[in-house]
């Protein structure tokens, strides 16, 4: 019998790149377009978690209901001010070790490599292109529909079902991320959870969720992985 591949799931923010703020810089510039003189939300917490819940937080604080049509408003002039904000940090990077593993894995034909993130489709590609990285992920789980995590990596693991035509072996999926939501995602669809400590999550924070392994960098991600097929 054909083992199924491996699939390696990303977080994008923390884990793969550093925008230095350009996506809460879009979405409170995206609020201040739907609701000029709103609350800029500072008390809303962004790390790890999808966008809508983001959106939905924002909105609140600003005194504006977060119905369905005033959030799909809200995402198209953040998504219209993400490319502005991200031309306007220099200082934004892709973390270390990022296009070689990338490439690495890209080349296993046993491997494949999917998003699951919090940010919504078009959010996370424009960031993934800017710093040059779009290629490497034909599908995954985005923040366009759901506030939980947990149902953006179940909508992530389907994506990949369907790119693969196959049904994934949950011990060889892995779930690679910054926080304690990606390592929860992980859980959710019986993956392997592997913490990266080069978000903004501390080592003792992310160990709490018993993670197969809390990597430094991404460079020491490729010796957890199977051993790729002859």
């Amino acid at each position: 019998m054909v083992k199924p591949p491996t699939v390696v799931f990303f977080d994008i923010d923390g884990t793969l790149i550093d925008t230095a703020g350009a996506g809460r810089a879009a979405m409170l510039r995206a609020l201040s377009r739907l609701s000029p003189g709103a609350s800029p939300g500072e008390a809303v917490d962004f790390a790890g978690r999808t966008d809508r819940a983001i959106a939905h937080d924002l909105l609140r604080t600003a005194g504006i209901s977060p119905d369905p049509d005033t959030v799909e408003v809200f995402f198209q002039f953040y998504c219209e001010a993400l490319p502005e904000t991200l031309a306007e940090r220099p200082e934004g990077r892709v973390l270390p070790h990022v296009p070689e593993v990338l490439e690495s894995l890209r080349n296993r034909p046993d491997t494949v490599l999917a998003l699951l993130t919090g940010n919504i489709r078009r959010g996370a590609y424009t960031k993934l292109a800017h710093f040059g990285l779009a290629r490497y992920f034909p599908c995954g789980g985005f923040g366009d529909r759901f506030v939980d995590r947990r149902m953006v990596a179940r909508d992530a693991l389907e994506a990949v079902r369907r790119f693969l035509s196959c049904e994934p072996d949950p011990q060889r999926c892995f779930v690679i991320g910054d926080t304690v939501h990606d390592l929860r995602c992980a859980r959710a669809i019986g993956a392997v959870p592997v913490a990266v400590l080069t978000g903004w999550a501390q080592a003792n924070e992310l160990a709490k969720e018993k993670p197969h392994a809390v990597l430094e960098t991404l460079a020491e991600l490729e010796q957890l992985l199977p051993p790729p097929k002859p």
